[in-house]
């Protein structure tokens, strides 16, 4: 069973993220041992394209509805109230059947792997809450898209959409090859905005993004990003992180920001140093969430 909670409000939202909530558990060990025990280092922090990109673009000031799923357990009320807390409206389903979304990152030696469990995050509902009406910007994670059970539910959501700004976060790339480039571009048809890392730019062919979609912003790392519009590009240096400590969520804060930011009519430009600015911070703090002052 679904239940959903739907919340209403007075002014409409800046900005409504269609993405993951997941409990991220990060480990650190400098080396694993194959059916032995390591000493390391294990955190639980909430997380998920979705959450991470809302409680950014809210963190600046954005109005921010969160449209996802997570499980009616303790997971759940946990990331729910952490939502909530950080400004963040988030009427979600809870699903009683499926489990919050779980992702296990584990650092060995300066190399990462991870693995995910979407969980309730495959049971997406493909309309929106009340809250979400007369949104200026919509933000779609590709993870939804990828998923075969959140697919229809998330092209739905994306061919009703009426935002001035439709935006689509590619999100992965060996998802995104498994998808298929045609498949995809099918998909976010409605879509004006796309944003994607170098990788999965290079998944398309040349000319291929950009008379598609009015904008396109590449997400570079530290070598900052790239916007493309009418065959035009324009680049924008990475904020400097002398040490970066863990870049998990960074793209997800970049995107966040990004049409936070955008929705409230800032130039792209300003826009575009905003969200390097809070991808690096994730990168520096290894937070994918800002971090508040003590």
């Amino acid at each position: 069973m679904i239940i959903a909670s739907v919340s209403s409000g007075s002014a409409p939202p800046d900005l409504v993220v269609v993405g993951d909530v997941m409990l991220d558990v990060r480990v650190e060990a400098p080396a694993l041992v194959t059916g032995g025990d390591v000493p390391g280092s294990v955190r639980i922090r909430p997380g998920g394209g979705g959450a991470n990109a809302a409680v950014w673009a809210a963190s600046g000031g954005a109005r921010v509805v969160l449209h996802g799923a997570v499980g009616d357990d303790p997971a759940g009320h946990l990331l729910l109230g952490a939502l909530w807390d950080r400004g963040v409206n988030a009427p979600l389903r809870r699903s009683s059947d499926r489990a919050t979304g779980t992702m296990l990152v584990v650092s060995e030696s300066g190399e990462r792997s991870m693995v995910s469990d979407r969980g309730a995050n495959a049971v997406l509902d493909e309309r929106l809450p009340v809250t979400a009406r007369g949104a200026r910007a919509l933000l779609v994670s590709g993870y939804a898209l990828f998923d075969h059970e959140s697919e229809a539910a998330a092209r739905a959501i994306l061919a009703g959409a009426t935002s001035d700004l439709v935006a689509v976060d590619a999100a992965s790339w060996p998802l995104l090859r498994v998808y298929g480039t045609a498949r995809f571009l099918d998909a976010t048809a409605t879509a004006n905005v796309l944003l994607l890392n170098e990788r999965e730019a290079e998944t398309f062919s040349p000319g291929e993004l950009t008379g598609r979609y009015r904008d396109v912003f590449v997400k570079l790392g530290g070598g900052g990003a790239r916007h493309g519009r009418g065959g035009r590009w324009t680049s924008v240096p990475a904020a400097e992180v002398a040490a970066p400590r863990d870049t998990t969520g960074a793209g997800d804060a970049f995107a966040g920001v990004l049409l936070a930011r955008l929705a409230k009519g800032q130039d792209v430009r300003q826009a575009l140093v905003a969200a390097c600015a809070a991808g690096a911070e994730v990168a520096r703090t290894g937070e994918s969430w800002p971090v508040r002052p003590r």
